[in-house]
């Protein structure tokens, strides 16, 4: 994987399960290289999914309510373009 105690970015994590699921699939390892392996893999899928977690929550959009106040509103819950989204930032 990356350094010892450096966590990967998405990209960097992503482009080594890439690489490890290659591997695995082409085949030719020992039973413990191929655990070895997928045991990184493993903990690859961790740091890419606690990314996208991380991703989702910042996906929110600052909004001003009718009284004037700043509140976080989800994406999910916004209306879709065209759909008279009267943001007010």
């Amino acid at each position: 994987m990356a350094e010892e105690g450096k966590v990967p970015s998405f990209e960097e994590a992503i482009s080594r399960l890439e690489a490890v699921v290659r591997e695995l699939e082409g085949g030719g390892l020992s039973l413990e290289k191929a655990l070895e392996l997928f045991a990184e893999g493993i903990e690859l899928s961790r740091v890419c999914s606690r990314n996208l977690e991380a991703a989702e929550q910042r996906i929110a959009i600052l909004t001003r309510d009718d009284a004037g106040s700043l509140s976080l509103k989800d994406i999910d819950t916004m209306p879709a373009a065209g759909e008279g989204n009267s943001c007010g930032v």
